[in-house]
């Protein structure tokens, strides 16, 4: 791989796609192209399951204490080359350079940490059937070879969530980031041929989910996909591995809501609100894009909040001063956009923002101004699709039981935030919630011991800790009957 050239990773060489097909990189910043993808196809994943095929058997039986000291290695050049990273992941994604550099490229690192240190502690059962002489084992195995389709938003934080697990659990995998953001996980590969990963346990496949992610679906070595991406991508990808009876976990999309009332912390509360609404330019799935605030705060709370709002520093992800980056290419600028128009078809009225906004430098970059609707319609659009950019709307409550009304009332399911110092209310209200997550008092706090996943329409399956252990294994029961004395 060079910094213009993004090459397929193959049995721990670089590769050029079999059929000679490229797509070009655009850079979100300047919207111009940086350079060239590789575009791959089915031949492509044949080869890469190929080169897996060979060396399964043996990083299956690999010793556990082996294959952590690989991952621990491969964590530790992470850190040693984050510099790089973080500049390949700022130009690639138009996200400010300081939330590369102090979030996503630290936590790629320990997200290969945490799963070499969990894979030691993943223990078999046993279950001694008293009465019946008999003792029943749960035996886990790898599967064998496995993909992981990886989004755009958080590139390599997330790659590496799917594939460090994976590798931990003794599989070799398939491994597809999002075609607009390919450099930091095909820089992963050079990585894991200097910390002594066998080749062709880890391939890393570029090009277009039409092509090479169809391609990794339809493949027959390959025995489970994990996949993170849109909702409706996620249903593509169900019909096509359900079939196939192929293990499937599917992290999809949000439309989250922020609950916040009166007895919150006030100042904690709207600080945590600016940054859960519009950090990442608000393409995070977990962003609390429906803020809905009690009736008795609610004057107060909007002013104060369009307020820190206007304060955010739009400017070019390399300043280290910026707040507000790029969105991720200028297809996805244009939908937001759209949305923005269909707000104001909807009767939406806009506090703040609401338009695209020029940065001197980067003209021709996806930038949009952080904004802010009130709307009392929730039935409407903007507050039932996931429009996944710096858009948020505000809805005034009067009690507890509307609040859960509207936190449950979108076909998604991925998270919410509480704000409360009401312990009863806290009880009450994470019981009732449809959100695989819920924060009270706090928001993106990832433990990552913890389970990951979505309800409803935002997926199926969860992610994290034992939960990803378990997914890219296979349980066998063994029950052995003894004699008695």
């Amino acid at each position: 791989m060079t910094e213009n050239t993004t090459l397929n990773f193959i049995n721990g060489q670089y590769t050029d796609p079999i059929k000679g097909q490229w797509i070009e990189n655009v850079s979100p910043v300047s919207g111009e192209v940086i350079g060239k993808i590789a575009q791959s196809t089915m031949e492509d994943i044949d080869a890469a399951c190929q080169s897996a095929k060979k060396v399964v058997d043996r990083w299956a039986n690999m010793p556990i204490e082996k294959r952590a000291e690989i991952l621990h290695r491969i964590a530790d050049l992470i850190d040693e080359n984050s510099q790089q990273l973080v500049k390949l992941e700022s130009e690639d994604c138009g996200k400010p350079i300081t939330r590369a550099r102090t979030i996503e490229i630290p936590r790629a690192a320990s997200n290969f940490r945490f799963f070499a240190a969990a894979i030691t502690q993943f223990a078999s059962e046993t279950h001694e059937s008293v009465g019946w002489n008999a003792i029943n084992l749960t035996l886990r195995s790898p599967l064998g070879i496995v993909a992981c389709i990886s989004p755009w938003n958080l590139p390599l934080y997330l790659f590496t969530w799917k594939i460090a697990p994976a590798l931990a659990t003794g599989n070799c995998v398939i491994a597809k980031p999002s075609e607009l953001t390919p450099r930091t996980a095909s820089f992963v590969g050079e990585l894991c041929n200097q910390a002594g990963l066998p080749k062709g346990v880890l391939n890393i496949i570029q090009g277009t989910g039409d092509s090479a992610g169809q391609a990794i679906l339809e493949h027959p070595e390959i025995k489970a996909v994990s996949f993170t991406g849109g909702t409706a991508t996620g249903k593509k990808v169900a019909a096509t591995v359900a079939p196939q009876f192929k293990k499937l976990s599917l992290e999809l999309g949000g439309k989250n809501p922020n609950i916040i009332f009166a007895d919150c912390d006030y100042d904690k509360a709207l600080a945590i609100t600016v940054y859960s609404s519009f950090g990442n330019q608000g393409q995070i799935c977990l962003c609390g894009s429906r803020i809905l605030i009690e009736e008795s705060i609610y004057e107060r709370f909007r002013k104060d909040l369009i307020a820190k709002t206007r304060s955010l520093k739009i400017g070019n992800p390399s300043d280290d001063e910026t707040e507000i980056g790029t969105l991720i290419s200028k297809s996805h600028f244009e939908k937001v956009l759209a949305y923005l128009k269909l707000a104001d078809e909807e009767g939406a009225t806009l506090l703040c923002g609401g338009k695209p906004a020029v940065v001197e430098g980067s003209e021709q970059g996806c930038f949009i101004e952080p904004t802010i609707y009130e709307i009392e319609n929730h039935q409407s659009r903007i507050c039932q699709e996931e429009i996944f950019g710096p858009v948020v709307t505000l809805h005034s409550f009067r009690t507890e039981e509307e609040a859960l009304q509207l936190a449950n009332g979108t076909p998604y399911g991925l998270s919410a935030t509480l704000w409360t110092t009401d312990l009863d209310r806290t009880m009450r209200m994470t019981r009732q919630i449809e959100s695989g997550v819920i924060w009270v008092n706090s928001w993106l706090m990832r433990d990552l011991r913890t389970p990951f996943g979505g309800m409803k329409a935002s997926g199926v399956g969860r992610e994290g800790g034992f939960d990803s252990l378990r997914f890219f294994t296979q349980s066998k029961n063994v029950c052995i009957s003894y004699r008695a004395k």
